[in-house]
């Protein structure tokens, strides 16, 4: 999906950053709270990947609150409290002239949408929240909120670890294998927030007591909530469906937060349409590249983790050094390898061997292997049984070699690449037999 032009509207002087995308009747506004940044977020691809799903069956309206992404401070350095915020939500609704759009708010952003529905009844048509809590804090009436040294730590987390790689795989478990979406999110979150402005927003949100407004929500409400959060018990999703009238709770399976969950939206799309969406699925014809380490296993068991992770560092800077020098494209990471790419079989056979050049410097041994054909595209990730064929070839290169399929020689007829016949192969969950052949010169 085309990423949409950033637009501004002020509140109190200040410039409040949104975007408008999809063109569907049903209008909904996405709160995502203090990792925001409207233009940041296209380029995380489990992160464009819900903003398209969402503009499938909406058109989806979204913003960064005051202090947070690409809109102003507050003009006094202050945060502006729960109820100011509100007001941003509304300058965003009447300059995208939405009338009574669907709320959509995630984590800490719960507190803002709760607010603006109990306070304006009139222009909210549904209220969705997920992974949220109306009170985070433990009471002698809220058995089950944190407790003040929890809060702390916690804060002191976001103080040493906002904007790394590290935090994020606390927060989405289920992607920290994907280390291209934990440098993407992280690059996102520092521009965003900096840690202190992280902590302070957070630290609103935790000090944050809402339950008072529950009473006064009248929108048919959708609570989601992980069943099995560390961070948040799913009582306190529990604790919004039981006081909001009418509002209904769905445990969420998984371990990450459900911020770019996939089930999170189908939820959201058949509580509001009636239906789930379709996800939609383009074909385009690729050259995929697959690399991995041989024997990473045994290295890791002798070098101990310090050393392996010091090592694994480099060679994924070797890699994507060698993947932007050939136009290649990143789309995934399996631990000690690649999955990338390419609009060209010559492009990726040269970047292929690069990178094992560049890793036998570093003393590792990489195999590689490469195949075109049609592959299914969702969003910025690649699927189907060409990229299965792919990764495939690759298992059955030795260390430093690059194989590739038949398809891939024919294609490069007439370059400079030369070819050695390593016979037929059959290729574990593919039908019939496959010749592979190994690059000897590029």
């Amino acid at each position: 999906m085309k990423r949409p032009p950033t637009r501004y509207v002020s509140v109190h002087g200040g410039d409040v950053a949104y975007q408008v995308v999809g063109d569907e009747p049903l209008d909904l506004l996405y709160l995502f709270g203090v990792g925001s940044d409207v233009e940041r977020l296209w380029e995380v691809p489990s992160a464009s990947d819900t903003l398209a799903r969402l503009a499938s069956f909406s058109r989806l309206i979204f913003f960064d609150r005051r202090g947070t992404g690409v809109s102003d401070a507050a003009p006094d350095g202050a945060f502006p409290s729960w109820e100011e915020w509100a007001e941003d939500i509304t300058a965003v609704l009447d300059v995208a002239e939405s009338e009574r759009p669907a709320l959509l708010a995630l984590l800490d952003a719960g507190p803002m949408a709760m607010q603006f529905t109990a306070m304006h009844p009139e222009r909210v048509s549904a209220l969705i929240l997920v992974n949220s809590a109306a009170r985070v804090i433990v009471a002698e009436d809220y058995p089950f909120g944190a407790t003040q040294d929890a809060v702390a730590a916690f804060i002191e987390s976001v103080r040493t670890h906002w904007g790394t790689p590290e935090w994020n795989r606390l927060v989405y478990p289920g992607l920290a294998a994907d280390e291209g979406t934990m440098r993407r999110l992280a690059r996102s979150e520092r521009s965003a927030a900096t840690p202190s402005s992280a902590a302070l927003q957070f630290e609103s949100w935790l000090q944050a007591d809402v339950r008072h407004l529950l009473p006064l929500i009248q929108a048919p409400t959708l609570v989601l909530h992980l069943e099995d959060s560390p961070q948040l018990p799913i009582e306190h999703g529990r604790y919004l469906a039981d006081h909001i009238a009418g509002a209904r709770l769905v445990g969420l399976s998984g371990t990450d937060l459900g911020v770019f969950s996939p089930r999170m939206i189908d939820h959201v799309a058949e509580f509001l349409t009636g239906a789930r969406p379709d996800t939609e699925v383009d074909r385009v014809l690729a050259t995929v590249l697959f690399t991995d380490i041989v024997d990473s296993t045994g290295r890791a068991a002798i070098m101990g983790d310090r050393g392996w992770r010091s090592l694994l560092d480099m060679h994924d800077d070797a890699v994507r050094e060698m993947l932007d020098r050939h136009r290649g494209k990143e789309i995934n990471t399996t631990g000690d390898g690649f999955l990338a790419s390419f609009d060209g079989p010559a492009r990726a056979i040269r970047c292929a061997r690069a990178v094992v050049d560049a890793a036998d410097r570093l003393g590792v041994a990489v195999r590689a292997g490469i195949h075109t054909g049609e592959c299914e595209v969702r969003g910025e990730d690649l699927g189907g049984m060409s990229v299965h064929i792919a990764g495939r070839v690759a298992s059955n290169a030795g260390p430093g070699e690059v194989l590739v399929s038949a398809t891939v020689k024919d294609l490069v007829v007439g370059t400079s690449i030369r070819f050695a016949d390593r016979g037929e192969h059959t290729l574990k969950g593919v039908p019939g037999s496959w010749r592979l052949y190994a690059v000897e010169g590029v």
